[in-house]
């Protein structure tokens, strides 16, 4: 095929073009990560013909490379809340939704997801889905052990208590190490198998197939370099992942994170499946933002420490969020031009045995004053902020950024300062949360909000409930995209 007459995503065929349909499906899912899976399985227990075009040759997408925490809540609590003496009132997980992502919300999605969360606890243990009765204690990114419950966002941390009573909501599958996303999409893809769905690995999709008024019929795929056509007689799922890894996507539309950051996704987060739907016009919604991180802990005492940037004042409450904490670095101090953690011999604790950070250490001091010089902070910059802080620890108090009195005591010498600077040595991963417009049931909108006939998606194709890493909490991707696969899933098969 010449240049000229490429298959390229933004640029739709129409129907009437196609003299033979090569595959002919109810639905045809591209995508084989936690939201194609979730959605094929919906689809096929409705009683749709089911047929999965993944660009892999497996399934799992970015879920399987992920460490599966699921956010549920709500309702007076999962089983697993309610063992571990918690109630979770559906009205404050959305109160605390709401105020992770503000007027960047998505308020409609956020309820509908509340309001079905016990429900998609059932749904997924019902699949097969192990959690354990268990909490872990610890502030950690990630349960290491087989324990299920954990606090994974910012629930505990100001201003976020304001607006909503603390709950923990991650939900960690019963396995030890790092090995949830793996084995969530086993039991998924085991799903999806015993439904006799479809499904063809290697196989790229290109572009959607529209018929005159605009409405989607179908998909062209690349499979063993030949193009297929695919009669979608119900609707055409994207499921497709996320655009972390187009740096000319990153570059356009989220510009503000085009500075060096780490893509974590898998080699498909291209956005072919935005393109495609741009191509048949589709809206897009919050495509300037991306999660982005400073995995500051383990080990959980650094958390004792402080934060500085290179005039040597606080910027954050260090309890906060991973998150939140990563894009305050780059994003409010994005004319700083060194971020420092600023902590003491016991804060510093198996720093060296288990991090996930990379930061070197910038300077170490006997004194404020000496750590100080050595860091090239202006002078008494340093002395002034390590002093003052300590002064209101002393009384378990920070009226500056209202630290959690849990994590307050002054920090004493020997002191060390890790090198938190982009670009110097420290890991800052990002992905993208934006993508089309989509009702909770999946159905793709136009700019002006109109159903687009026969096209859903769901998953980071899509701009789900997570809006910003300044309020997300891990997890609520993973419960996004296999929430809102399934509600794709189910809304195709029943159009």
């Amino acid at each position: 095929m010449s240049q000229t007459n490429k298959t390229i995503a933004t640029a739709p065929r129409n129907s009437k073009s196609i003299s033979h349909w090569d595959i002919d499906t109810d639905v045809a899912i591209i995508g084989f990560g936690g939201a194609g899976a979730s959605a094929a399985i919906e689809a096929a227990d409705a009683g749709s013909k089911v047929c999965i075009f993944e660009l892999a040759s497996a399934s799992g997408g970015s879920t399987a490379l992920s460490s599966a925490e699921i956010y549920m809540g709500g309702n007076g609590g999962t089983p697993v809340q309610k063992a571990c003496g918690y109630h979770d009132d559906t009205e404050n997980m959305v109160n605390y939704l709401k105020a992770c992502f503000g007027n960047q919300a998505d308020d409609e999605k956020i309820r509908h997801y509340c309001e079905n969360s016990i429900g998609h606890y059932n749904w997924l243990t019902g699949h097969g889905v192990p959690f354990k009765l268990s909490e872990l204690k610890e502030r950690a990114i990630m349960a290491l052990t087989d324990d299920c419950l954990l606090f994974t966002g910012n629930e505990k941390a100001y201003p976020f208590t304001e607006h909503a009573t603390p709950v923990p909501r991650g939900h960690n599958l019963e396995v030890e190490g790092d090995n949830g996303g793996p084995l969530l999409m086993k039991i998924l893809t085991e799903a999806v198998t015993a439904r006799a769905v479809d499904v063809h690995y290697d196989s790229r999709a290109l572009t959607l197939i529209v018929n005159d008024d605009g409405d989607v019929e179908g998909v062209v795929v690349r499979i063993d370099q030949q193009e297929k056509t695919v009669r979608a007689r119900k609707g055409v799922i994207l499921c497709a992942g996320g655009f972390c890894m187009n740096e000319d996507m990153v570059k356009k539309y989220a510009p503000t994170f085009d500075c060096g950051l780490i893509p974590i996704g898998n080699p498909g987060d291209t956005g072919s499946g935005i393109l495609m739907g741009l191509g048949v016009g589709a809206g897009t919604s919050n495509m300037h933002e991306c999660f982005v991180s400073l995995p500051y802990y383990p080990p959980a005492s650094l958390t004792y420490g402080i934060l500085v940037n290179d005039k040597a004042q606080r910027f954050i409450n260090e309890d906060c969020y991973h998150g939140r904490v990563g894009y305050n670095a780059l994003i409010a101090q994005r004319n700083s031009s060194r971020i420092y953690f600023i902590t003491d011999v016991e804060g510093y604790g198996d720093y060296e045995k288990m991090s996930y950070l990379g930061a070197t250490v910038a300077g170490t001091g006997d004194s404020i004053a000496e750590l100080e010089q050595e860091l090239d902070l202006p002078e008494a910059s340093l002395q002034h902020t390590v002093n003052t802080y300590n002064k209101h620890a002393e009384t378990g108090t920070d009226p500056y950024f209202h630290k959690h009195e849990a994590w307050l005591r002054p920090i004493k010498p020997p002191y060390v300062a890790l090198d938190c600077t982009l670009g110097r040595g420290p890991f800052y991963p990002f992905f993208t949360l934006g993508g089309l417009d989509t009702l909770p049931t999946g159905e793709v909108l136009t700019p002006e909000r109109n159903v687009i006939k026969g096209l859903f998606a769901a998953g980071r194709t899509t701009a789900g409930i997570p809006r910003t890493a300044a309020g997300y909490a891990s997890g609520m991707s993973v419960g996004d995209v296999t929430y809102f696969g399934r509600m794709a899933g189910k809304a195709a098969a029943l159009s």
